[in-house]
């Protein structure tokens, strides 16, 4: 669903697009495309800068790399198209993706196009907007949509190459250690120091290995209108192939977040409002999983 604070009243400035060298790229890749096209900017996204295209029959949403320099690796649009490509022959909601472009010369930088998929986002990880007797039908949705998308075998959905299977966990640990430790300006916290030179040696044996997001929260998902029925999963940016019990802990830190976070849950009187507990949560993943536990799910 279309919002109008969920839309800029203008393209930012640098993030202009050249209306008619898009057209003309449009008609030549959608079948169906006519114009004439009318584009806004999307205020999230900000990583990729996301676009509504909208003509009088339809609506499209567009995802570009950013202008201006850039890591070679970062905000790879054609990773973000190609695990959508591949998602779509699943049971996994997942918008539907036309072309890729890697011409800089239609808009400046590379960009793909994918339907736009009207219905709700919810941005509180409580669902206010829901009455108590809907949110569990909600959460179990959310729930059941991950332990899809984990189920799926990454290879014979030509995934293979999509990420380095072996070692994630450590990856991510080394990573996000070396970001924190070099970060001198942030200060220090004594318990996190301690948590850095602890992780490392308590890394998970590598388990299953399989299609992760990386980023899976309820403001990246699109619901139904009215019913507790997720309609697409979004903002695919940081998905690869590795640990799902990490992409599901990431998912799960709502349960361990206070109020003010994000929102996550901590201090919420879940009963009150029809949201499962962590621990119900937790068995609705592993049964759809097929799971018996979480193993080592405090490290992750």
């Amino acid at each position: 669903m279309v919002t109008d604070d969920s839309l800029l009243p203008s393209v930012r400035a640098g993030f202009e697009i050249s209306q008619d060298r898009l057209h003309d790229w449009l008609a030549a890749h959608i079948s169906d495309y006519h114009g004439p096209l009318a584009i806004r900017q999307f205020s999230g996204g900000q990583s990729n800068p996301t676009y509504l295209l909208q003509t009088a029959a339809a609506q499209y949403v567009l995802r570009r790399k950013p202008p201006g320099n850039l890591l070679a690796s970062a905000h790879a649009v054609d990773r973000e198209f190609r695990v959508l490509r591949a998602l779509s022959a699943y049971p996994v909601p997942v918008p539907r993706v036309f072309a890729l472009c890697e011409d800089p010369a239609v808009i400046g930088t590379s960009f793909y196009v994918m339907e736009h998929v009207s219905g709700r986002i919810f941005w509180d990880s409580t669902f206010p907007e829901l009455g108590r007797q809907e949110r569990a039908a909600y959460f179990e949705a959310m729930s059941a949509a991950l332990a899809s998308l984990h189920n799926i075998d990454y290879r014979a959905a030509g995934l293979e190459d999509f990420g380095r299977a072996e070692g994630y966990v450590a990856r991510q640990v080394s990573r996000w250690a070396k970001q924190y430790l070099a970060d001198s300006d942030a200060g220090r916290i004594a318990a996190m120091d301690r948590l850095v030179d602890w992780l490392p040696e308590h890394v998970p044996q590598t388990g299953p290995i399989s299609i992760v997001h990386g980023d899976y929260r309820c403001d990246n998902l699109v619901f139904h209108p009215t019913e507790p029925r997720l309609l697409a999963i979004l903002d695919w940016e940081l998905a690869t192939i590795g640990d799902p019990l990490a992409d599901f802990a990431y998912h799960l830190m709502i349960y361990r977040l206070p109020a003010l976070a994000i929102p996550g849950l901590v201090g919420v009187d879940l009963r009150a409002r029809g949201i499962p507990s962590e621990r119900d949560y937790i068995a609705a993943y592993c049964r759809r999983t097929g799971r018996d536990s979480l193993p080592d799910l405090d490290v992750y």
